[in-house]
């Protein structure tokens, strides 16, 4: 139940939480929309540098901290957003007071929500699951990709009942005190610290008869060829995905497509990502990563060629299939990657510096896609370049070895 609140406090970290304030940000501090745009951008970049730092706070002070104290710090970053447009009054009005003020508050949103917030979430609940890792994740998968899809409807109603500052407010109370409290009260940083074992084994004699399972440092997960793999493959989903939907009415309206049309997109993929979710983390326990993997560039790989002829029915399909099924694999996988490669030990550090590839290419991705359109006068080219680099993932992917740790077993260091 943590878990999942974690990640849905999240939000205002998130693209979706803050893109419905934009136009009011752009009014109160004389930016425009470029200039916003580009804060956030170079707010996300920073925070992604700092992601294996936080990683490794993780690993040494447990989740229950984490996410607590990552709660309140976000809390507290939104509260600041909120008074930006008086900071800059109060420090000359200056457009390029407001552009750094609210540069480091999308700092802190992305940081302490995306960054370390959604990945303190996210690993606590590998450390109590073990057989059914994968199932458990599919279903928090589910349950958070249902409260994104709705976030931004109910941003959008506070606003309209309190106003974007008062919305901002209502943020910050929840999620700075309202979870960092229920977080610190019912949260565990694992089963063993309260003398449990988690699923799968019922008896702590039982763990005799098991393997060790050595947990693997960053320094060896950046020595393996499946860490780079997964973790480009992740980040070129970020990157990818967050271009489109950045840009999701223009890319649609080159095509000859209406702003209903790019909308409507996300429905069917919505579905088609629920259910390969849903597929994989029935199957995944018992199987290795790697054909998951294939599967997932596989479908990338459709939905760029579709996107390519979005102006046809059978185009806008298979973006829809391609990019949701992908959507929906891409959850189970970054749940998993990393403790089924390198152990629960280290599990922070690494899936730290993972995160840290994921959150640049998501800023980086929009961006480029926009000097793209400049540039060329079409999104074409960007497509095609992220076309080729999915295919050349997927070789990748199929040529190399890649040895998982057991399952279950003692863990030692």
């Amino acid at each position: 139940m943590i878990s999942t609140l974690g990640f849905l406090v999240s939000i205002p970290g998130q693209t979706m939480g803050m893109a419905v304030f934009t136009d009011a940000f752009i009014e109160v501090l004389g930016l425009t929309r470029t200039e916003l745009s580009m804060a956030y951008l170079t707010g996300t970049v920073l925070s992604s540098v700092f992601l294996t730092k936080a990683g490794r706070w993780f690993d040494r002070f447990g989740g229950r901290v984490m996410i607590a104290v990552s709660s309140l710090a976000l809390g507290l970053m939104v509260f600041y957003i909120s008074m930006v447009d008086l900071l800059t009054v109060y420090f000359g009005g200056a457009s390029v007071v407001a552009f750094f003020l609210i540069l480091i508050g999308y700092f802190g949103v992305r940081f302490f929500g995306q960054g370390v917030l959604a990945s303190c979430s996210r690993n606590i609940l590998m450390l109590w699951f073990v057989k059914r890792r994968g199932l458990v994740s599919g279903f928090r998968g589910v349950l958070v990709s249902f409260g994104f899809a709705i976030a931004p409807v109910l941003l959008a109603a506070l606003i309209l009942q309190f106003g974007w500052r008062g919305a901002l407010w209502s943020m910050a109370l929840f999620v700075g005190l309202g979870f960092s409290l229920l977080a610190i009260v019912f949260l565990r940083d694992s089963p063993e610290a309260c003398g449990m074992m988690p699923d799968g084994i019922q008896q702590s004699d039982a763990l005799e008869e098991l393997p060790q399972v050595k947990s693997k440092t960053l320094r060896e997960a950046r020595k393996s060829p499946a860490f780079w793999v997964y973790s480009a493959s992740l980040g070129m989903h970020a990157m990818f995905g967050t271009a489109l939907t950045f840009h999701v009415v223009s890319i649609f309206s080159q095509a000859g497509r209406s702003t209903e049309e790019a909308f409507s997109y996300f429905l069917p993929a919505a579905i088609f990502s629920v259910i390969s979710n849903l597929w994989a983390s029935w199957l995944i326990d018992s199987r290795s990563l790697k054909p998951f993997l294939i599967i997932m560039l596989l479908a990338f790989i459709s939905g760029a060629w579709g996107l390519v002829n979005l102006e046809s029915d059978w185009g806008f399909w298979m973006l829809a299939l391609g990019f949701g099924a992908g959507g929906g694999l891409w959850g189970v996988l970054s749940n998993l990657v990393h403790i089924r490669f390198f152990g629960p030990l280290h599990l922070g550090e690494i899936s730290g510096m993972s995160a840290s590839i994921t959150v640049f290419a998501s800023a980086v991705g929009p961006a480029a896609f926009s000097l793209g359109f400049d540039y060329f006068g079409t999104y074409e080219v960007a497509v095609l370049i992220c076309l080729g680099m999915l295919i050349c993932l997927l070789v990748w992917a199929l040529t190399m070895q890649q040895q998982e740790l057991p399952t279950q077993g003692k863990i030692c260091d």
